[in-house]
């Protein structure tokens, strides 16, 4: 049976993927109530800072997996880590000569957290990962492209880039940065298996070789047709606010998830999404046991099953 030790672990997307593949493992994970999700959906877990541990702790996994913070990267924050990047750059270097690199140079110490698989993929242990997988938010791959360098010169066939989640079956428009990296065979980006989604373009339009999106209304099929009114990236401007039918993917699940108004095809506003549905979007099963205060931040946080399967299996196979 493949192992596998999943840092940052949040709800369990990879862990949910990683088990689509065959994949079993623990997950490490700092916060209680993403915590309190997992135990309820029967997650092996320990509630723990992963600075904390290392591979020593964990000598059965095989297969390494990471989505460190992106609160210092993404767009909607404040912008620290994406204004350090150079310096995360050249600690990357640095790790891969051997050095040690103190977090305090880094002025939000959740930005340091990314260099933390690094860390755990470069422990002088005797068995190394056979895999690894890593996801991020898209201003992080200059991070990922030179943790790729280090792990060529420790042997790993690597493969890095972004990918739309929607080309993996989420009914939903989300870009992540990836690494893929694997001890034995050629590391590959997994293959979409549906068409990108362009605006006013139709579902059934496209590669034929490939599935057409999936859009909100077939994951929510008890929904009926609906609009989503978004106030994501607006700058709060009520001009700018942006609107998905239930036709199309929904935009980016983020953690103020439940901020978006509903309304029917006549402008009357409708029940704002569930937890339930909210998860479904992000490709969770829709009975995944949410648990724990803060649930649409939990949500927003999460690497998508599909993507995660997707990950895990061009890594693993």
């Amino acid at each position: 049976m493949t192992e596998a030790i999943h840092l940052f672990a949040g709800p369990g997307g990879l862990d949910a993927g990683g088990l689509a593949e065959g994949v079993h493992g623990q997950g490490i994970e700092k916060d209680a109530n993403a915590v309190a999700t997992r135990r309820a959906a029967g997650l092996s877990t320990i509630h723990a800072d992963v600075r904390q541990h290392g591979p020593r702790d964990f000598p059965r996994a095989t297969v390494l997996t990471a989505g460190p913070p992106c609160q210092t990267f993404t767009i909607a924050g404040a912008g620290s880590g994406r204004a350090e990047l150079d310096r995360l750059v050249s600690a990357v270097k640095l790790m891969g000569a051997g050095d040690h690199v103190d977090p305090a140079m880094f002025s939000d110490e959740r930005t340091a957290l990314v260099l933390e698989p690094l860390r755990w993929a470069l422990a002088d242990f005797e068995c190394s990962y056979n895999a690894i997988v890593l996801e991020q938010v898209p201003q992080a791959l200059p991070i990922w492209e030179a943790c790729a360098e280090v792990l060529r010169s420790e042997g790993y066939s690597v493969a890095t880039g972004i990918l739309r989640t929607e080309q993996y079956g989420v009914p939903q428009t989300r870009r992540r940065a990836v690494l893929v990296a694997r001890l034995v065979g050629e590391a590959r980006l997994p293959k979409p298996t549906h068409r990108a989604y362009r605006k006013g373009v139709p579902q059934h339009e496209g590669d034929p070789q490939l599935k057409p999106w999936v859009s909100m209304g077939e994951a929510l099929l008890d929904r009926g047709p609906f609009t989503v009114i978004s106030n994501y990236g607006t700058g709060g401007d009520p001009k700018n606010r942006g609107r998905r039918t239930s036709d199309e993917p929904a935009f980016t699940v983020t953690g103020k998830i439940d901020r978006l108004r509903l309304v029917d095809p006549d402008g009357r506003e409708l029940p704002r999404l569930t937890p339930s549905e909210a998860g479904w979007l992000q490709g969770f099963p829709a009975d995944w046991p949410w648990s724990g205060g803060d649930i649409p931040q939990q949500i927003g946080n999460a690497c998508p099953k599909p993507l995660a399967a997707a990950l895990i299996r061009a890594a693993t196979q």
